[in-house]
């Protein structure tokens, strides 16, 4: 089972930015999406047809407090090591800084952040049979990634992110641990498959995570009053029957299903037949 093929996975993310120019060529130019429509101050990349990224412009937004609740990351998912490898190539030649790189066991994953501090992550999952179980769940850790070795498998024929990729998980920024992993269990209904100090990270279906909140810059954050830059939404694909399901759960029987989680961070969740994103 690949992460989109769960009953819940991400359609897409979207974010508000003050420079729509600047922040689109970013993800165009260094991570490799195609863009794909726009429509006045409102960008759309993504991956063939579908859009993965939809960025919001509002020139008056205040900059986020980087120790806020939001976004942590937005993790772009390559269907292979060799297009992980590919893509480092790339970003070396045009000489696009990273954050860092480690080793999940489950994936291996390299880190960065787009001009207005967004932070990505792009990755690529080691094969199911790699991945290790615990009495606690899912086994995943954060190694030291060799790029050295990496970019030596890196071919020179980068042209964008194959058509496989997708957002494999978003990562968020909470205030408390307890109270999101019962708005994300309870609510969504995922599955918690891991836990760090200070981050859970939960899943639908077999897969490591489709989403993670942590309190490591965050911790005691207040809920999002709006009108800040970052994380707009996380779009939600889900089968019908999931849809209803947290719609029950959420007590929201109207046509869209848009929840907030006790941060505000808005989560919208499309059926995975009626979304037809870019």
């Amino acid at each position: 089972m690949a992460s989109s093929d769960a009953p819940i996975d991400i359609g897409h993310v979207a974010l508000v930015v003050r420079d729509l120019d600047k922040v689109a060529t970013y993800y165009r130019d260094v991570i490799g999406l195609e863009p794909l429509s726009a429509d006045g101050e409102v960008r759309r990349l993504g991956v063939g047809s579908q859009t993965v990224l939809e960025l919001r412009q509002d020139k008056a937004a205040r900059l986020r407090d980087p120790r806020a609740a939001g976004l942590f990351h937005t993790a772009f998912l390559l269907p292979s090591r060799q297009a992980l490898a590919d893509w480092l190539g790339h970003i070396a030649r045009i000489r696009a800084p990273i954050q860092g790189a480690s080793d999940h066991l489950v994936s291996e994953a390299i880190y960065l952040a787009d001009p207005e501090g967004n932070g990505i992550e792009v990755y690529f999952d080691r094969p199911r049979k790699a991945w290790q179980h615990s009495a606690e769940g899912m086994v995943m850790s954060t190694e030291r990634l060799d790029l050295n070795t990496l970019l030596e498998e890196a071919k020179a024929d980068w042209r964008g992110v194959p058509a496989d990729s997708v957002v494999g998980h978003v990562h968020l920024q909470v205030g408390n641990i307890a109270e999101a992993e019962a708005f994300y269990t309870g609510v969504l209904g995922m599955k918690r498959t891991s836990h760090y100090p200070g981050g859970s990270f939960y899943a639908s279906g077999d897969y490591h995570h489709h989403l993670a909140t942590n309190v490591w810059n965050s911790r005691g954050a207040k809920p999002l009053a709006g009108g800040e830059t970052g994380l707009a939404e996380v779009v939600l694909r889900a089968t019908r029957s999931e849809r209803d399901a947290i719609a029950s759960r959420a007590g929201n029987g109207g046509a869209t299903l848009t929840l907030a989680d006790p941060w505000n961070i808005p989560l919208t969740i499309t059926t995975k037949d009626e979304d037809h994103a870019g």
